[in-house]
């Protein structure tokens, strides 16, 4: 597939004032609105098309020098959005596509070897701590869940020779812990391991951290870098391209789970929306905890942009420019009023996930089951791009309603 941006067809075409301006010294608020500024060599489209073959035509040699074979282990869409996001993240190895955040993610432990250690977070995305739980024995794998907050913790934790992985998330969902990543990326590459980050909490536009130290970085692309409710998919960016990311090119192509070539390109759509989506949804999000923080039936507010927050000042260092769209409640009346507090609502909606336009809220300790470490009190928020007045207007009357039936 060509990529080429010169000029198709048009001897007259006017040349750029400022052709050495490359992709490299553009803002994330620039690459994500160009798409890195390509246009489609044949029709000169702005916008990628959508490739839906699953096969290519050989060379009459029998090579591939389109560089495409067959879709399962590529994909000219995925290309696209997988390049986009590898140049927000800094990511010299590139990014690859899943077709899930969980595909993404366990791809990540299956490239290690039998017997090897992990070092994973008690605050995390439910649905992997459950799936390492289950699937890391079968595979194994030891995993230790410590508090990733605390860098002393994870290096108690760190087994000589052994360990491996360090995985880390931050802002830890839903209790929106902070992991310093670059103490850890310290901590780990001493003992010899390898640092993934699931970023999904915040995306490249507030953190990145291949840039703090880490190896890998994870997002489940179904969330912020969407941005629209519609996508399902994972992403993994790596530092450099070494054995362990070949491996992960390998087991992706040989479990087929490349993200199809139409969610690519929704996904495409959303990428090019992200930094002014972040922007706005933060805003909202610190304008929400602040004013939550001192709500007479909220017992705690969990947001790493209050200055209250432990982590308050590891996030000021990692994050640029806000401190994510997620955040947590805890409700005072204990969990009968929380949950009637989620039955209430008119505007927020009560439905799982983060990061899309519209605002979720949800009750985790019930989702989540028996060995949550989240409160039966607490609501997970994820901030949309409502405005915040409407959002806090209406989470305030749900608060007040059944606080009058509970008490």
């Amino acid at each position: 597939m060509s990529r080429s941006n010169a000029p198709h067809g048009d001897p007259d075409a006017v040349q750029p004032a400022h052709p050495d301006l490359s992709p490299e010294e553009w803002t994330p608020r620039t690459l994500a609105a160009q798409a890195l500024g390509r246009i489609e060599p044949v029709t000169r489209a702005v916008v990628p098309p959508l490739h839906l073959s699953t096969t290519y035509l050989r060379d009459p040699d029998n090579a591939y020098r389109s560089g495409f074979s067959y879709a399962r282990p590529d994909n000219a869409t995925a290309r696209e959005a997988e390049d986009v996001i590898a140049a927000l993240e800094r990511a010299e190895a590139g990014s690859l596509l899943f077709s899930s955040g969980m595909a993404a993610a366990a791809a990540v432990f299956c490239a290690l070897e039998r017997g090897d250690h992990v070092v994973a977070p008690e605050v995390m995305y439910w649905g992997l701590r459950r799936w390492l739980r289950q699937e890391a024995p079968r595979l194994d794998l030891t995993v230790d869940f410590v508090a990733m907050e605390d860098p002393d913790a994870v290096r108690a934790a760190i087994r000589p020779g052994k360990t491996r992985l360090v995985w880390i998330e931050t802002p830890g969902n839903p209790l929106c812990t902070v992991s310093d990543i670059a103490a850890i990326a310290e901590i780990a590459r001493e003992a010899g391991a390898r640092v993934a980050v699931d970023s999904t909490a915040v995306s490249p536009i507030l953190t990145r951290p291949l840039a703090l130290g880490a190896d890998i970085v994870m997002h489940s692309a179904t969330k912020i870098l969407n941005g629209h409710s519609d996508v399902v998919a994972g992403v993994l960016a790596g530092a450099r391209r070494d054995t362990f990311w070949e491996r992960l090119v390998a087991i992706r192509a040989g479990w087929g789970a490349i993200l199809g070539p139409f969610e690519a390109y929704l996904l495409m759509r959303g990428l090019r929306t992200l930094p002014l989506r972040v922007a706005a949804q933060n805003e909202g999000a610190l304008r929400l905890a602040t004013r939550l923080s001192a709500h007479p039936l909220v017992s705690a507010v969990l947001y790493p942009g209050l200055p209250g927050h432990p982590g308050h000042a590891v996030a000021a260092r990692q994050m640029e420019g806000g401190f994510g769209f997620m955040l947590s409640i805890r409700v005072a009346g204990g969990e009968a009023a929380a949950i009637d507090t989620a039955a209430r609502v008119a505007l927020w909606k009560r439905a799982t996930s983060l990061g899309g336009v519209e605002s979720l809220i949800e009750h985790r300790a019930s989702v989540e089951g028996p060995g949550t470490p989240c409160p039966p009190d607490l609501l997970r928020l994820s901030t949309g791009i409502e405005d915040p007045d409407d959002l806090f207007r209406d989470l305030d009357a749900a608060l007040r309603a059944a606080h009058g039936k509970i008490g």
